[in-house]
């Protein structure tokens, strides 16, 4: 058997968010289907954001109620602070992923929180969820994303020294899986190895995860040095949509189609339908207005079927 990839799909939410069109809650849902029908097991269905800030993602409570548990798939909220995890333990999200950031410059743009402050946010979570150990009800799992690990828009360059201590904090506080995200994609393949190698001397027992943006056109090859490195845990947009209001300059996400088109000609199972994807990527282009930019939605996959 090929190596397993988990592909973490983004789409209805990083994907979405700074997209000038803003789609009703049930054009999100049927997103969510649609990708839950090619494949995907994991996916970021929502964020609890302000809608003020964000009014892309404003319906998340409405979203997943019309996306109940289902076995074997596990639908994630996004949450800046602590009023948008309390938001999403009153719905049907399987997994909380906090969102972080390895600077003070940007966290301070994205959540009016500095680096230590984010700590003590996530610190927080932890111990509300300790105390609610044993209480009637399933509690979603937690991950944390750290954003820009590979450079800060305010800030700059970011050290592997930064990364291997603010993971480490994170780890300690409990959190199984933690991501690491090139918010602006500044990064590269030689330097996705060397913050991969710090995160595992912060956290050697965290499970990792990887967020590629592919601003500057090296996404694809950051999860092939990723891949290389060990990591097993992806996240992708459909068609290659997304962005990030708060990080001037931020493009999408590294397309799922292309993703899975490279996976699994390279011999890697990912267990995604890739035509079912396509279709998917279009449709979405249909949607927000504008063609999808990834590279399997213009020239499809190969060899023809």
């Amino acid at each position: 058997m090929s190596r397993p990839i988990t592909i973490v799909e983004v789409g209805p939410r990083d994907g979405l968010q700074n997209e000038k069109a803003i789609l009703d809650p049930a054009v999100r849902v049927e997103l969510v289907r649609r990708l839950e029908a090619s494949g995907a097991r994991r996916i970021e269905a929502v964020s609890f954001v302000h809608p003020k800030y964000v009014p892309q993602m404003a319906g998340a409570e409405e979203v997943m109620a019309a996306l109940p548990h289902q076995a074997g798939r596990s639908r994630i909220g996004l949450v800046l602070n602590g009023k948008g995890y309390d938001r999403a333990l009153g719905t049907a999200v399987d997994e909380v992923n906090v969102a972080m950031s390895a600077t003070d410059g940007f966290g301070l743009k994205n959540q009016g929180l500095s680096v230590d402050q984010q700590v003590q946010m996530l610190a927080d979570i932890v111990a509300g969820r300790r105390n609610a150990e044993g209480a009637p009800g399933a509690t979603p799992s937690l991950s944390a994303t750290l954003s820009c690990v590979w450079g800060c828009p305010f800030d700059g360059e970011v050290s592997v020294d930064q990364v291997s201590e603010l993971v480490a904090r994170i780890a300690a506080l409990g959190v199984e899986e933690i991501a690491l995200a090139d918010t602006i994609g500044t990064g590269d393949p030689w330097a996705v190895t060397r913050k991969v190698e710090a995160a595992r001397r912060g956290a050697p027992e965290a499970s990792l995860r990887l967020h590629f943006h592919d601003t500057r056109n090296t996404g694809l090859a950051n999860a092939y040095a990723g891949i290389e490195a060990g990591v097993d845990v992806l996240d992708a947009s459909v068609g290659g949509i997304g962005g990030c209001p708060f990080a001037p300059g931020a493009t999408g996400n590294i397309a799922t189609e292309d993703l899975v088109y490279m996976l699994e000609r390279a011999g890697f199972s990912t267990g995604y339908d890739l035509d079912a994807l396509i279709a998917t990527a279009r449709w979405i282009g249909e949607k927000i207005g504008r063609p999808a930019p990834s590279a399997l939605s213009r020239a499809g996959g190969w060899p023809k079927t």
